[in-house]
């Protein structure tokens, strides 16, 4: 018995000659053109959304922040109480828990070649400054032949793209 193969084209609306093509086209264009309108008319309700809830939730974050730094007051008064002296970073009382925690420690650089040089001066250039070696792909894609003779080095193409740019008219701006 034979084996049936499905095609992935065979439920697509294929066109059959060039006119057909030009209908499809046109018609892509069409359906793009209305998928910007539906985007841009809820874009529209969202900031609408945004705005009429965003001025009603204001109020109650500037109490919720109000209510935080009064009681981060407190607590920073009572801190030793609360931490069983220092032996614990939190607090629960019967409606929640407070706590500290210390923030990751970061390193600022401004002025990064001002930091190099002295770093090196300092003579802490093994230490603190990292050189990063690594290939140089631009170069090898302009000389695609010399590159692709080095061993673990390949030179593809991600494939092609089939794009549908239906044209577009823009209406000039009237004066």
């Amino acid at each position: 018995m034979a084996k049936k193969i499905k095609t992935a084209g065979a439920n697509l609306p294929i066109p059959q000659d060039d006119s057909e093509a030009r209908e499809a086209i046109r018609e892509i264009g069409d359906l793009g053109r209305e998928a910007v309108r539906i985007e841009a008319a809820m874009n529209d309700q969202i900031a609408k959304l945004q705005a009429t809830y965003g001025a009603q939730v204001a109020p109650i974050r500037e109490q919720i922040a109000a209510k935080q730094e009064g009681l981060k007051m407190f607590c920073e008064v009572n801190r030793d109480r609360l931490t069983n002296g220092g032996k614990v970073k939190y607090h629960k009382f019967a409606t929640g828990e407070i706590s500290w925690r210390l923030r990751p420690a970061k390193v600022t650089i401004k002025g990064v070649d001002s930091v190099i040089a002295a770093l090196k001066a300092a003579r802490l250039g093994k230490r603190f400054v990292v050189t990063k070696e690594s290939v140089n792909k631009e170069a090898m894609l302009k000389d695609r032949k010399t590159a692709a003779a080095i061993a673990g080095v390949t030179i593809g193409s991600d494939g092609e793209d089939f794009i549908v740019e239906p044209a577009e008219t823009e209406l000039a701006e009237a004066s």
